[in-house]
């Protein structure tokens, strides 16, 4: 297995980026439970067969769809030696725990957070925001909401962000039962921040119609476009109305390991809690993400909890002892896996210089795509390239709008189905543009160029076609 998968990715390039999976292999996956076991080699032959041919296509240097890492050799055998191990990592007295809090402490001192804040590693950005919403709720209600629930709320509670934020900020405050008209989305400016004189008026409002507000969500590098929002605003503006500043920096608070970008975060320090993932820019296997939170005792007031057959101190002895909290009481997860043994063999193999490197290599193809767009009467640049992500489109002057978003998210599927390269569309501005995210380390300036003389052989194919 370990030798079919280094071989596997050594030709990585000579693959299709993308390919559907036939009919046939389809419905081989519609077969009933097996009551009979048979041979690890044929089952092994039939994941070749029928599996391992047809992957998403984060692993190969041509995919830019979305906002996916692409993995690494070190961090699958990381996670073959953390499944071997087996261990929980809900708290205990043993190794694994020891690993998570070195890699949390090595977080936050990267992106400068006090030594005093707590952290935890969660399944990803999804997990790390709806864990530190969590805790702005409760740390911002004027009663226990843990004892008595919502249903005590005297006035709807508001979440403020821009329209640029991610879509897991809108399904947390669902899942918190606050429901998605309490996530109240301002416009952007026109460099896709968010308006902050409109959020301030919009504040004001709120108050005036009986609602509490009691957080903001800050974007540190958006998911349309990489923007950032004005974090240093933001926290003032938090300071000023008493509200908890949450910072969704999934892959841009990585610009902090780069020292031209470094600026981009000004105001992070100010944040009450932090979300941010490692299978993103810092090119680890799924699944691993962090949430910091800058108040343990907020954090452990939201989650701990400790039924008799937990029950746990640091002065007993064994496997239930020792100097560390569990981590259970950081977050809504009991049972955990030992996600943390990729990241730390990960960042001792490369060191943090490195990554950093990587990260403004990856900022430097963005730059070099947007000068080949610039360059080409059929291409155009949609937004500002703020850090890693290039939005443009095909153009052609005697087709409609209607016509031409037509054109663009066919480019897209077509550069998919035929294994070209993925990317995915997105719409700013009510326009249908190609969305390049670049968080691949195999990707190199050629394949760019592959891209972009695609991209204008398709588009103008297809342009003959819809004219008519």
């Amino acid at each position: 297995m370990v030798d079919d998968i280094l071989d596997y990715l050594k030709d990585i390039r000579s693959r299709p980026v993308w390919q559907d999976t036939p009919i046939s292999i389809k419905e081989h996956f519609n077969s009933s439970l097996p009551l009979e076991g048979q041979s690890l080699e044929l089952v092994y032959s039939e994941f070749l067969e029928r599996i391992l041919p047809y992957p998403m296509g984060n692993i190969h240097p041509r995919f830019w769809g979305w906002a996916l890492g692409t993995g690494t050799i070190t961090g699958a055998l990381a996670d073959f030696l953390a499944s071997s191990m087996n261990s929980n990592i809900g708290g205990g007295n043993h190794g694994a725990v020891l690993v998570e809090r070195q890699v949390i402490n090595w977080i936050k001192e990267m992106v400068s957070f006090p030594s005093s804040a707590s952290g935890l590693l969660t399944s990803g950005c999804s997990a790390a925001n709806l864990i530190g919403l969590l805790v702005a709720r409760n740390v911002k209600t004027d009663f226990n909401v843990r004892n008595k629930g919502l249903q005590n709320i005297s006035s709807p509670l508001i979440v403020y962000a821009s329209v640029e934020i991610h879509s897991s900020i809108q399904k947390a405050i669902e899942i918190m039962g606050l429901g998605s008209n309490q996530l109240h989305l301002i416009p952007v400016n026109d460099d896709f921040q968010i308006d902050l004189d409109l959020l301030k008026n919009t504040i004001i409002e709120d108050r005036k119609k009986g609602y509490q507000p009691f957080c903001i969500v800050g974007g540190a590098g958006t998911i349309n476009t990489g923007s950032f929002d004005d974090l240093n605003a933001l926290g003032t503006i938090c300071k000023k109305e008493n509200l908890w500043f949450h910072i969704d920096g999934a892959f841009g608070v990585w610009a902090a390991l780069v020292p031209s970008e470094k600026k981009k975060i000004l105001g992070l320090l100010q944040a009450d809690s932090l979300a941010l993932d490692l299978h993103k820019w810092m090119y680890m296997p799924y699944e691993i993400g962090c949430v910091i939170i800058r108040h343990e005792t907020d954090h452990l007031q939201t989650f701990s909890i400790m039924p008799e057959y937990l029950s746990h101190k640091k002065s007993d002895g064994g496997l239930i002892g020792g100097e560390l909290s569990w981590y259970s009481d950081y977050g809504f997860q009991l049972s955990r896996g030992f996600r943390a043994l990729k990241a730390w063999m990960s960042i001792k193999e490369h060191g943090i210089k490195k990554y950093g490197r990587l990260i403004q290599q990856n900022i430097d193809q963005a730059k070099y795509l947007a000068e080949l767009v610039k360059t080409h009467s059929n291409l155009e640049l949609s937004a500002p390239v703020f850090l890693n992500i290039v939005c443009f489109r095909y153009v052609n002057q005697e087709l409609s709008a209607e016509n031409l978003n037509e054109l663009n998210r066919k480019i897209v599927i077509e550069l998919q189905e035929k294994g070209i390269a993925v990317l995915s569309w997105t719409t700013l501005v009510d326009q249908s543009v190609m969305r390049v995210a670049i968080f691949n380390h195999r990707s190199n300036e050629k394949d760019f160029d592959f891209l972009v003389s695609k991209i204008m052989e398709i588009g103008a194919r297809l342009s003959d076609k819809l004219k008519f």
